[in-house]
């Protein structure tokens, strides 16, 4: 493992099995700069702008197959009255790519628009409104996407099963009458508020069914989610929910290289006691004007390679 300076990562005289390009929290929004609420710096007008020179630089690389959106695509704070009009805006600058760009779920989205409104807009290529799914870019590999909000209590319809359950397990988790507070919850407890969530029962049993086929044909499998599944890689409070459940899946297999996530906008690397490696990529929203935070990675059999850009540190991933 390693993460050091932009352009002096690795050497191989391997050319990549393929390449694909990464972003993550753009939460674009038509207002003035604000702060989050540990008092960092947001650029809501200018995270486009970051988003825009990621599409210009995949374009001119020539050879990144496809990009990966890691969530949160407006932000939280965009009059709700122009958040259709915003992720429009958006998705038309991901469609300046030169190829396809898979999305996922993050707590900014949902704070706009309903679930099933969103997996229309990202296209999602599922038949539900769980946002979930697998692909295979090349044989030796394996993406799988999850939905980090398949259980929680946002996206739902409040008079929904799940609203209900999310809600009564946040309850019981945090006394705290502000559900996005941790205050008073210790270590990784503070995962337990609202803008977190988890993965549901019949999302865990199909990535299990996923994982055991990506092993019975000897594929790598890189997973990407909005929320860490770490604690080396993430604050408590940012967490997914049940991060323990899925990686007990996850280390049933050999077959996971990788876990990429957005969510903790400061960005981090770690390696678990399994040797997975998670990788929590820098914000494009913190970028101050002139900045950048996106990249790409390049797969090799052996090894990934995150080539980073500026704010988002270069990474390689031995197998």
């Amino acid at each position: 493992m390693m993460a050091v300076a932009n352009g002096v990562v690795g050497s191989s005289a391997k050319e990549p099995l393929l390449s694909f390009g990464v972003i993550a929290d753009v939460q674009y929004a038509d207002i003035p700069d604000g702060r989050s609420f540990l008092g960092v710096p947001r650029y809501y007008r200018h995270s486009i702008s970051v988003l825009q020179r990621a599409v210009s630089r995949w374009n001119k690389h020539g050879n990144i197959k496809f990009s990966i959106n890691f969530g949160d695509i407006i932000d939280g704070y965009c009059p709700k009255d122009k958040s259709l009009w915003a992720v429009q805006k958006v998705l038309d600058e991901f469609d300046k790519f030169d190829g396809p760009t898979y999305h996922m779920f993050g707590n900014h989205c949902l704070y706009n628009l309903p679930r099933s409104k969103l997996v229309s807009l990202l296209k999602m290529p599922t038949d539900s409104d769980h946002a979930y799914y697998d692909f295979s870019p090349c044989p030796e590999l394996r993406i799988v996407v999850l939905d980090a909000y398949d259980f929680s209590c946002l996206g739902w319809p409040h008079d929904h099963p799940v609203t209900a359950a999310a809600t009564k397990l946040l309850d019981e988790k945090n006394p705290n009458t502000d559900k996005n507070s941790p205050d008073g919850l210790v270590g990784v407890a503070r995962r337990f508020v609202m803008f977190n969530g988890a993965v549901g029962k019949e999302q865990l049993s199909w990535l299990n069914d996923v994982l055991q086929d990506a092993s019975a044909l000897h594929q790598n499998v890189i997973i990407c989610i909005h929320l860490p599944m770490d604690p080396g890689a993430s604050s408590p409070a940012a967490l997914m929910w049940n991060y323990d459940e899925v990686m007990d899946i996850v280390r049933r297999y050999s077959c996971v290289k990788a876990c990429f996530a957005g969510h903790d906008h400061k960005g981090s690397h770690s390696v678990d006691s399994h040797g997975v490696h998670h990788r929590t990529l820098e914000a494009a929203l913190e970028c101050p004007p002139g900045t950048r935070a996106f990249g790409y990675v390049e797969v090799y059999p052996d090894r990934l390679l995150l080539v980073g850009s500026d704010r988002m540190a270069d990474t390689e991933i031995p197998f």
